[in-house]
């Protein structure tokens, strides 16, 4: 595989260690605006290009990201493969607060989200293939790049998307649980399908920023999550420097 990695996130790594930014540019798709200028630069000899899924500041939520726009716009600026870094509640009972997955499967929760690119004006009805919904071949650079920085990680798992803005009640936990999710976040449907549906290998970095309702007796805040999103940042921008400095067509 060669090309342009693509990054999706918050606004941290905007300023990912070592990333010398070349370029912002907010690319115009036919599904409207993405959430962000693409921003493309270079590290470790590697071109990346980044853009904040929330916008910037981090003002969308989970349910009005333009999901179609921000899938197009990255491989309108070239991406073939795509690192999503999401964070998460954790169910699993290895997921503790601070801790990583790469899921390798997702149950899609989410409604009214505009969800494929396959759906007017259509020459013959498109379905794909989505039986695996993250890209192996980036999910394994992605656990190798973890356990190079030598951090922990579940190396699979179960992504219950669901449609927030509102965290789960305990009793839709336990659902999600019977239902054998394993993490449940708000961003990765239909982020994924859509990726698929332009043929860009996709995968996704959870960080686990608190555990999910019910699992806890502490009440969940968002100073609380604020405070586990910085410190799993620094992480993050390791495992992501790791990742872009590995073999350039790998």
């Amino acid at each position: 595989m060669s090309g342009i990695w693509g990054l999706i996130g918050g606004t941290g790594l905007s300023a990912l260690d070592g990333l010398e930014i070349e370029s912002e540019e907010l690319i115009q798709t036919p599904w409207g605006a993405p959430s962000a200028p693409v921003v493309r630069g270079r590290i470790g000899g590697q071109t990346v290009c980044f853009l904040a899924r929330h916008g910037h500041p981090h003002r969308i939520p989970p349910h009005r990201v333009n999901y179609r726009a921000n899938l197009w716009a990255l491989r309108e600026a070239g991406v073939d493969r795509i690192v999503a870094v999401n964070a998460v509640g954790g169910i699993h009972p290895q997921l503790q607060t601070g801790t990583f997955c790469v899921p390798d499967q997702l149950i899609d929760y989410t409604w009214g989200r505009a969800s494929t690119y396959f759906e007017d004006d259509l020459q013959s009805v498109t379905h794909i293939d989505f039986t695996s919904p993250y890209d192996e071949s980036v999910r394994e650079r992605l656990l190798a790049a973890l356990k190079a920085q030598n951090i922990g990680c579940l190396p699979y798992g179960v992504y219950a998307a669901t449609q927030g803005p509102r965290l789960e009640t305990a009793a839709e936990i336990r659902r999600l649980e019977r239902d054998g999710a394993d993490l449940v976040g708000m961003t990765g449907m239909p982020e994924a399908a859509l990726a698929r549906e332009l043929g860009l290998a996709y995968a996704c970095l959870a960080l686990v920023v608190n555990p999910a309702a019910g699992k806890a007796t502490e009440v969940i805040t968002m100073e609380a999550i604020e405070a586990v999103v910085l410190a799993g940042m620094q992480q993050v921008k390791a495992v992501l420097q790791r990742l872009l400095q590995g073999p350039p067509h790998a």
